[in-house]
């Protein structure tokens, strides 16, 4: 209970701040409807209004204030709202037996996940394997390290839409590879660092001990490097598989995808309907935290097994 006061604190701060910008972010959209169901409005005419501010409209024409709050396509939705048409999309449609319609947000979930995951398991095997040749190879330490940061540089926006025309000039067909390239380019990076700095962490003394009891290379790596990495491993693990979902969702937005949660925004963005783009971001965010809690108990139990602090 101690730890959760603050967070539902600052929960209930961003839910303010987030019902108060509704107003000013409405208003607009919420004076013109009015006006156009008869009400008086100051000042009458919507190009009238676009060159007077909000806070001015907002004063102007308070008793319409509260009409923002309950339209139906907001340039902002408040949070009930969004909560709403989440419920709407999973949770009413699974209880119909409709989970997987392609309607449902639980159905186009699915299909980030799948690639969130390949790309996933391939960012983290690159990554795994680039900080043991670093660490073991002065030649890849000071090769591939700098170009992994210059790699980093790089906006995955431009980055996507090319491995999508490469993967297609090279056949692979469908569009789960390319995003799953895309997902595993920005997973891999956390974990090479985290992997690097864990495969380092034991201080020369202990590896020192290990050579005196002629242990072999192979032999350092199993008992004292590996060990010493995982608590690195699963924090840049962590990172690595929120980065992994962003990829894919940014992977679906240059494909003309018609699945996950990427198509859902973008659908959401090109039909004006604001509550399916919003409904869809916090479909990701909440998989995202369900990846994340997962990870972190797999940490806890590993770390317990292996008779370490979490």
């Amino acid at each position: 209970m101690r730890n959760l006061l603050p967070i539902l604190t600052v929960l209930a701060v961003l839910v303010g701040i987030w019902y108060l910008a509704v107003a000013p972010m409405n208003v607009r959209v919420a004076l013109d409807t009015v006006e156009r169901g008869g009400a008086e409005v100051v000042p009458a005419g919507s190009a009238t209004r676009r060159d007077v501010s909000v806070w001015r409209l907002m004063a102007q024409n308070a008793e319409h204030v509260p009409a923002g709050y309950a339209l139906d396509r907001p340039r902002l939705p408040t949070p009930a709202q969004v909560g709403q048409e989440l419920w709407k999309t999973t949770g009413a449609m699974a209880l119909k037996g409709r989970a997987w319609s392609k309607r449902s947000l639980l159905y186009h979930g699915w299909i980030t996940l799948q690639s969130t995951l390949w790309g996933f398991a391939l960012g983290t095997s690159l990554g795994i394997a680039g900080a043991i040749a670093i660490v073991y190879s002065r030649v890849a330490d000071m090769s591939l390290m700098p170009w992994a940061i210059i790699s980093q540089t790089i906006p995955i926006v431009a980055l996507a839409p090319m491995i999508i025309v490469v993967s297609s000039q090279l056949g692979v067909d469908g569009r789960g590879v390319p995003k799953a390239i895309i997902s595993a380019y920005l997973c891999y990076f956390p974990v090479l660092v985290g992997m690097v700095k864990g495969l380092r962490a034991p201080a020369l003394s202990q590896l020192d001990l290990l050579k005196t009891y002629d242990a072999t290379g192979l032999q350092s790596f199993l008992k004292l490097r590996l060990p010493a990495s995982v608590p690195y491993l699963f924090t840049s693990l962590k990172v690595g598989i929120a980065a992994a979902l962003v990829g894919t969702i940014v992977g679906e937005l240059p494909t003309g995808a018609i699945s996950g949660l990427g198509a859902r925004i973008l659908i959401g963005d090109q039909f004006g309907t604001p509550l399916a783009i919003w409904s869809a971001l916090f479909a990701a965010a909440i998989l995202a935290g369900l990846l994340v809690t997962l990870l972190d108990l797999s940490q806890k139990l590993i770390l317990n097994r292996m008779g370490m602090q979490p």
